[in-house]
């Protein structure tokens, strides 16, 4: 999991205690809220896991992932080879 996902979990749990402090501790009123909560929430909700989709994906250059040789050791710092890795 990356950073960002891990950003955007926490934003998300946020938002969700944030929510539930502000509807506990509101008065009772009969009237109706209108589409200001309900479309930012949307808006807010949309944004974090927006965030969270796009940093788990690879990342793609040209369409193309990019490719190169890296250097590999063993556990006593000698070297052994080397190898393709795409990232």
């Amino acid at each position: 999991m990356s950073i960002k996902t891990k950003i955007a979990a926490v934003a998300l749990a946020a938002l969700a205690v944030t929510g539930s402090i502000v509807s506990t501790t509101s008065q009772a009123e009969a009237k109706p809220l209108g589409w200001g909560w309900g479309v930012g929430a949307g808006i807010a909700t949309a944004a974090v896991v927006g965030s969270a989709i796009a940093a788990s994906n690879d990342p793609y250059y040209n369409g193309y992932h990019r490719c190169g040789w890296v250097a590999q050791y063993d556990a006593f710092g000698q070297y052994i080879g080397r190898v393709r890795t795409c990232y």
